[in-house]
């Protein structure tokens, strides 16, 4: 099962460069406005505004032929092949999907990458769900991982890896124009705060700067202002995730106290307090998912639309990824 997320960012990003700290908007104050997903002289549910991106994890799931996908597809050519096709949904006469991530389980190859160039319009952006080899300091006691399970990672935040292993390909076929954030997943750890927060501060400190990062975690103990300083600090974004043990998306904004780059994540993951287990059984099998979502997914849309604001120019990309949703 996989589950989503929104992104604010500027119209037109630049590279990352020192910025203001952001205070938490003053909902009274005159020059903010509430950021709505629909444009503010059309009704709700018409048109999704131009300031959001969305899309989902991943696009290959085969239960959505016949509502997404229409073609016939060969088995061995449907996940290769369907992207065109999800990039051509359309919602309302327009196309809904506007933006995906992918590759967390590998880095993408060259290969790989110019296939999507191929098949994805002008104005689509991809973000790249960074390579879990780089994200997770001990591999977790899971048969993926082999024997290295239960070892320390000795790639855990290591630039030259993240340089060469992820980015060098997105450099090598000129990914930029279609690059959305690069998001970094760390799942729950043991690491003290002390020791997380300076080896993220030598990473990030590292990264070159013509391309974007977020960063998602899952110990709600590190939320704060600390952790928010920290991102400012590098201009890079935190992912606001509805996940099984974290805050709700309007308090991690509250701990947070302020946006932290030009544009935020926003993943749409388990309903709160409940396991990703429990969640895939409720959410299977497919005939009955567009019916199990909506409470989760009601209550993640009220927050984007009501609480969350926006100064200037802040954009909204959102992307949603819950497995065979029907769109």
């Amino acid at each position: 099962m996989h589950t989503g997320s929104i992104v604010l960012s500027h119209r037109n990003p630049e590279p990352r460069r020192a910025m203001i700290p952001q205070p938490l908007p003053n909902h009274s104050a005159c020059r903010i406005r509430p950021m709505t997903l629909f444009p503010a002289d059309q009704p709700t549910g018409t048109s999704v505004s131009t300031l959001v991106r969305l899309g989902t994890s991943t696009w290959t799931y085969e239960g959505w032929q016949g509502q997404v996908y229409k073609r016939q597809y060969a088995k061995t050519s449907f996940a290769r092949n369907c992207l065109v096709e999800y990039c051509r949904y359309l919602y309302q006469g327009e196309p809904l999907f506007r933006t995906n991530d992918a590759t967390f389980y590998r880095p993408p190859t060259t290969n790989q990458l110019k296939r999507y160039l191929n098949q994805i319009p002008d104005d689509f952006e991809m973000c790249c769900k960074v390579w879990e080899e780089i994200t997770i300091p001990t591999y977790a006691l899971h048969a993926r991982y082999g024997t290295k399970a239960g070892q320390p990672n000795p790639r855990f935040l290591d630039v030259g890896a993240f340089m060469e292993l992820v980015l060098q390909p997105y450099r090598e076929v000129n990914f930029h124009r279609h690059a959305g954030p690069f998001l970094f997943e760390f799942q729950w750890h043991g690491l003290p705060a002390d020791e997380f927060f300076a080896r993220l501060d030598a990473f990030l400190g590292a990264l070159p700067t013509d391309f974007r990062y977020a960063i998602e975690i899952r110990n709600p103990g590190l939320l704060g202002e600390r952790y928010a300083r920290l991102l400012d600090k590098h201009e890079v974004a935190h992912v606001y995730n509805h996940w099984t043990g974290m805050p709700s998306l309007a308090e991690q904004h509250e701990r947070m106290k302020s946006f932290t780059a030009p544009f935020t994540v926003l993943r749409l993951l388990t309903p709160l307090g409940m396991s990703y287990e429990a969640a895939k059984s409720v959410l299977s099998p497919i005939p009955r998912l567009s019916k199990n979502c909506r409470r989760c997914g009601g209550i993640r849309w009220i927050w984007c639309r009501k609480p969350l604001q926006r100064i200037d120019d802040r954009m909204c990309w959102s992307t949603t990824d819950q497995k065979a949703m029907r769109p």
